[in-house]
């Protein structure tokens, strides 16, 4: 694992981290980029929060270096196979991107011990396109999303 890094398990975060989680995820530089755009209420957060408890097959982790709090990375549809991944940095930090990423791939190669991780991402999300191209995704599919194009691309283990 990186140096400096802890993982914040969703699960185990107090109410003010929950709250601050909530607060960039209804950011607009966030929330423009998710497949829901829509403002997420306190009350819903906190069940989907809950609701993790229940659900082996979802991991969502606050994510924190050299006691800053930089952004929030997933793991979704766990299986031995794969894992599908998500990510989003602290709207006020610049650069936290690698950071998360490399968080992202260390736990699910070396923990989880997936074989592949699959990203999804809007073609017009460049920053994070290129991130994902940056540590050898690889684009294997397009579709359409409402009025977007979303890319789906992969990374298995042995090419990381």
């Amino acid at each position: 694992m990186l140096k400096d890094i802890e993982l914040l398990n969703f699960t185990d975060l107090d109410i003010e981290k929950k709250k601050m989680v909530l607060l960039w995820r209804n950011s607009p530089d966030i929330k423009r980029w998710m497949f829901t755009s829509d403002n997420i209420s306190i009350n819903n957060h906190l069940d989907f929060i809950q609701n993790l408890n229940n659900q082996k097959e979802r991991l969502y982790f606050l994510v924190k270096k050299s006691g800053k709090y930089i952004g929030v990375i997933s793991f979704t549809n766990i299986t031995s196979e794969s894992s599908e991944i998500g990510i989003y940095s602290n709207p006020s930090l610049k650069g936290a991107g690698t950071v998360l990423i490399q968080s992202i791939i260390g736990y699910a190669f070396d923990t989880l011990r997936v074989k592949k991780l699959i990203a999804e991402v809007f073609s017009q999300n460049e920053k994070a396109f290129n991130l994902y191209k940056k540590y050898n995704f690889l684009e294997i599919n397009r579709k359409k999303f409402n009025d977007k194009e979303l890319v789906y691309m992969e990374l298995k283990n042995e090419n990381r």
